[in-house]
């Protein structure tokens, strides 16, 4: 989402009336790359871009095939295959041993359904959100054209209506996985294919504390794209805080913080009664991850005094509070910590186990 939010933001800076701009979007990787299906650039015909397509490797000749895209005024997809052992293919160099179609589509500043006004529907969005994506097209199509972009709201765009049968199908079943998918859909004497992708919302993170150490806590979860909400007494924090954080809010008002699938929670208090009441509040909400500093100790204290309350820690809420929080990498500062905090919220979200990727069985990225 941080790539869409600064596309976005690039966008809307761009004169049209001086300048054209495209965007390239990865619609399809086979094999081995180093971003996957739904990386995006924003092309500028001044030669700026932003965003990327891959490590680095491809942009240049991306931005190239775009600005001659946008002489066109028309939609290309451009295959670069790095498993070919041709030397003058772009690429071959990386080793990364994958094909990659990134499609490139001019952009209409005029037209309120672009693929960048498409996608920024959903940058605000706490629920998970289809673009459905036209990547290529055999026979006789003329109601829709290669680079339509559609965002799905319950129901299939009247242009797709002859599809829309199996398309809905594959869209419940990408929102069900999360995952995105390439289908192909054949109709009378043609096929279209589309890209079905399923953008996430940011992940949520509400930090109750007001220690120094929240600080690197809130600018590493910023910088890898994250909203961050902070529960404190708003007059004890530096004014630094306000720049940071999307809220800064009293810590006795955590009701007015909505809470989603992808919303987690950070005790940083260092006091006792303070994590404890934050917990056992917590606990009475349908959050899916409660993160907690400290010993296991601590933590077993507070079990019991919620046992002997009457409110027993059930499996279920084990399975959600992660306590000591964090990856053990060895962090013993702020700075540390709050990498290793950040890297388990991850796995957690991805299903991954935070193993050394060395170690791992397959491949990095799961098709």
């Amino acid at each position: 989402m941080k790539e869409i939010k600064a596309i976005v933001e690039a966008y809307h800076k761009i004169d049209f009336t001086k300048n054209k701009a495209a965007l390239a979007t990865v619609v399809r990787v086979e094999g081995s790359s180093y971003r996957r299906t739904g990386a995006r650039m924003l092309i500028v015909d001044s030669g700026e871009w932003i965003g990327g397509i891959s490590g680095g490797c491809l942009e240049g000749d991306a931005l190239k095939k775009a600005k001659f895209a946008m002489v066109q005024n028309k939609a290309t997809v451009v295959t670069y295959d790095t498993t070919d052992d041709d030397p003058y293919q772009i690429g071959v160099g990386l080793g990364c041993n994958g094909i990659i179609d990134v499609l490139l589509a001019p952009l209409d500043s005029q037209n309120i359904s672009n693929q960048v006004l498409t996608l920024q529907n959903c940058v605000d969005s706490r629920q998970p959100n289809i673009i459905i994506t036209v990547t290529n097209i055999k026979g006789n199509l003329k109601k829709i054209q290669l680079g339509q972009a559609y965002k799905y709201d319950s129901e299939i765009d009247f242009s797709l209506n002859f599809i829309s049968e199996n398309l809905l199908i594959d869209i419940n079943n990408c929102l069900q996985s999360e995952k995105s998918k390439t289908k192909i859909y054949p109709y009378q004497d043609g096929e279209v294919t589309v890209f079905i992708e399923v953008i996430i919302p940011t992940t949520h993170l509400i930090i109750f504390g007001e220690n120094y150490d929240i600080y690197p806590m809130v600018k590493l979860a910023k910088e890898v794209g994250w909203k961050v909400s902070v529960m404190c007494n708003p007059l004890k924090v530096h004014k630094l805080l306000f720049e940071l954080a999307d809220n800064v809010l009293e810590k006795d008002k955590s009701e007015e913080i909505e809470i989603d699938p992808y919303t987690v929670a950070l005790l940083m208090a260092h006091d006792y009664e303070t994590d404890f009441k934050n917990m056992r509040n917590l606990l009475k909400t349908s959050i899916k991850f409660i993160g907690m500093l400290g010993p296991k100790k601590r933590t077993d204290k507070m079990f019991l005094k919620l046992s002997e309350e009457g409110n027993s820690v059930l499996a279920e809420d084990l399975a959600r509070i992660a306590t000591p929080v964090g990856l053990d990498i060895g962090a013993s500062n702020p700075e540390e910590i709050a990498i290793s905090i950040i890297a388990e919220i991850k796995t957690f979200f991805t299903g991954r186990t935070g193993q050394r990727l060395k170690f791992r069985e397959g491949a990095i990225y799961e098709e």
